[in-house]
Formats: C-alpha cells, sequence, structure tokens
C-alpha cells in the first residue's frame, strides 16, 4: 500500500494539516506447532509482509476518534478516553479500545486521544491474525505517540490479555509475540509456556512458501476452538491424577503412550496426543532447518497436517482439499492448514519454478469439490510491529 496515499487519506479524513506519524504490524503465519500454544508446547510462526497500517496523530482532547478503510461505511467512531468499555456496536474498533484501556490500566500515562486511520491487507477472517495485528500496530502506536518506552514483551501480554479478556477469544499467545518480535527471514521458536525464544533463519533456497486462503471464512470465537480448549484440558486434568504436569506441553510422546490411559475419554486421547506429538515435531522441525534439512522439514509439516485432521479433527473439506492436491503435486516440500482451522488458510512450501504449475493443480481440484477458487500469496516473512519513519513514498 502506497504510505502517502494512505497519509492522504488521514489528512482528508479528520480535516488534519500536519504529518502524521505511520505505523505497521504484520499478520503471521505458523510453520508447525498448532493448537500447542495453549498447552504449554512450542510454536514456530514467522511474521509476513501482510498486515495493518495505522496513521496517526495525537489529539488535544480526551476522545479518540478511529476510521478504518476496511470498514468505511462504519464512518469514524468516537470513543472518550473516560469510557472504553467493550461495546459490540463499536466492531472492529474494540481491539484499539481494548488495547488503549489495558495500557491505561497498566499505569501508562495516555493524558489526551488521538486520530487514527487503519488500513489492513490481511485477508479478514482468514487466519493470519488481523486481530492480533490490529492490537500490536495499536500498541506501538500508544508506545511511540505517548513516549511510553513500554517492554515489548509486556506489550505482546496486554496484547493477548485484550484478546483473552476484552474481547472473550480464549486464544494463546502466539499471534500477539510472532507479530511483536517478527525479524526479517527469521521464524521464531517460541516456548508458549516459559516465552524463551529462539530466531531460526529461513533459508529456503530454490522454494518459496505459499499462502493458500480457502476463502471460508473462519470466525475463531465462533468456532470450535474452545471446546479443543476445555477437552486438552480435561485431558490434562486426568493425567495429573498420577503425573506431575502442569500442561501437555512436559510429555514427551514416550510418557504420554505410556499413560494416555489415564485420560478417560477416547476423543480426549485423541486432542491430547496431537498436543503432544506436535510439540515434538516443533522442535525436531527447529533442528532440521538449521541442519539445512528441507526434505525432512517437509515431511514433518505433512506430519503436523494428517494429525489435525485425525486426532484434533479441525481440518474440514476445504483445507484438507487444498493440502491434500498438493501432496499430489512434483516440487511440494510439505503442506498443511495453518491457523486454528476449520476454514482460513493452508500454507506449502514449494520449488519457486513450479508455483504456477502447483498453484493451477489446486485450484482445479479445489473449483471441482468445493466450488469456488481459493487465492494465493507467496509469503515473504519480514519484521515485527514498528513505526515506518523512513517510508516517504
Amino acid at each position: 500500500m502506497d504510505i502517502s496515499t494512505l497519509k492522504n487519506d488521514f489528512q482528508q479524513t479528520f480535516q488534519r494539516t500536519e504529518e502524521p506519524r505511520v505505523f505497521f504490524a504484520p499478520g503471521r503465519i505458523n510453520l508447525i506447532g498448532e493448537h500447542t500454544d495453549y498447552n504449554g508446547g512450542h510454536v514456530f510462526p514467522a511474521a509476513i509482509s501482510f498486515g495493518t497500517y495505522a496513521i496517526a496523530l495525537p489529539r488535544e482532547d480526551n476522545f479518540i476518534h478511529l476510521y478504518s478503510k476496511n470498514f468505511s461505511e462504519k464512518g469514524i467512531i468516537k470513543v472518550s478516553l473516560d469510557d472504553l468499555s467493550f461495546n459490540k456496536r463499536d466492531e472492529w474498533a474494540n481491539y484499539p479500545k481494548g488495547m488503549t484501556k489495558y495500557f491505561l490500566d497498566n499505569g501508562f500515562k495516555i493524558s489526551n486521544g488521538f486520530d487514527v486511520l487503519y488500513y489492513g491487507n490481511i485477508p479478514n477472517g482468514a487466519g493470519l491474525s488481523s486481530s492480533a495485528s490490529i492490537e500490536l500496530v495499536t500498541g506501538v502506536l500508544l508506545d511511540n505517540i505517548y513516549n511510553l518506552s513500554i517492554d515489548r514483551i509486556q506489550m505482546i501480554q496486554i496484547g493477548q490479555k485484550v484478546e483473552n479478556e476484552y474481547i472473550g477469544v480464549n486464544s494463546g499467545i502466539m499471534d500477539q509475540f510472532a507479530i511483536g518480535m517478527g525479524k526479517e527471514n527469521h521464524a521464531i521458536l517460541l516456548n508458549c509456556d516459559t516465552l524463551d525464544y529462539e530466531y531460526a533463519p529461513i533459508e529456503l533456497n530454490d522454494y518459496d512458501i505459499i499462502i493458500i486462503n480457502t476463502n471460508k471464512r473462519r470466525e475463531l470465537a465462533d468456532s470450535k476452538y474452545n471446546e479443543r480448549r476445555q477437552q486438552c484440558e480435561e485431558a490434562l486434568q486426568n493425567l495429573q491424577t498420577e503425573l506431575a504436569i502442569t500442561n501437555l506441553g512436559e510429555l514427551t510422546r514416550e510418557q504420554f503412550d505410556e499413560n494416555r490411559h489415564l485420560i478417560q475419554s477416547e476423543v480426549n486421547q485423541k486432542r491430547a496426543k496431537h498436543a503432544v506429538y506436535e510439540n515434538a515435531r516443533t522442535m525436531e522441525a527447529l533442528q532440521k532447518l538449521k541442519a539445512g534439512d528441507l526434505q525432512s522439514f517437509g515431511q514433518l509439516v505433512n506430519a503436523s497436517h494428517h494429525s489435525l485432521r485425525d486426532e484434533y479433527e479441525v481440518t474440514g473439506k476445504e483445507l484438507d482439499t487444498i493440502v491434500e492436491a498438493a501432496w499430489k503435486q512434483d516440487g511440494v516440500l510439505g503442506a498443511r492448514m495453518t491457523g486454528a482451522g476449520f476454514g482460513g488458510c493452508a500454507i506449502a512450501i514449494v520449488e519457486k519454478e513450479k508455483i504456477e504449475v502447483v498453484k493451477k493443480a489446486i485450484e482445479k481440484e479445489y473449483i471441482e469439490k468445493v466450488g469456488y477458487e481459493p487465492t494465493f500469496y507467496v509469503a515473504s516473512i519480514g519484521d515485527g510491529a514498528k513505526e515506518l519513519k523512513e517510508e516517504r513514498k
């Protein structure tokens, strides 16, 4: 998106003549480690080049005026710093409202309001974390405009708290962490229990990561996400009758297999097996990438999808059609669903020279089985949330 256009849009929308400041937060993909974050396991996300722009200037009163180019029909949403409580009527604006409220609740001084124009080029509802992106772009905006010097990990934790408590979606910390801590050409191996993390260079050489959007929207709050969380918590409670563990991420595959009989429900056994085995695959994936063993990395990615389909049961017809079509193609190292599931996106690691052929084959099979087209994006891995100071275009 052309930054100068966004600046002009901001000045026209809010009738301001000063030069506004520009902030950006990416979306994210998760290479492997799905539904492990809230089970105290590891994830392996990367920030992508799509994301959310926020163009902003402080005001002299205590009102916040919010406008999104993505929801222009909603017009300017006006709220007071004195009342930042959740209001369903404010829809998308609840994300920046929540961030501002929780900054204030944590003792950060925001004494006057601001005007802000948002524009996101993440496909909405695609499972690429548009909600965490708007949270974190608001976080860096507040941090920079009001000179708050907030620790980045604290900002990430506030973003998760907004998602969990203010919005009411019971998600783990991966999205906010990847978006807040992303680094160009690197993925992050993150332990979601301790927040220990390690950057891993993504050197795919002759391959690219493509994102394939099913174009079936998934609404996180309304999905079976909370149900899966509950099932894992029940499995953990059963295991804790004999094992001194605080989360499923502490178990090796062998320990799980020896003790799975403690889990009373067969369904919950499957859910917990996925969490434990996926965690092991994720740690293994880091080692394979470090060793430059892309073939083995691709096989782990494939195994992740098998487990999400058969043990966790969160894929659905659309994602399975895309991934299974990708597996048939020459030049595909690995493919799997990414995100919470039930729609959203898949990723595939594809030989650069064969991308067009692979896309055509997946599209043909998808249209035949599902009835409409998927959308393809080549993902470049970029930096985390920041102010764009050098942009003068």
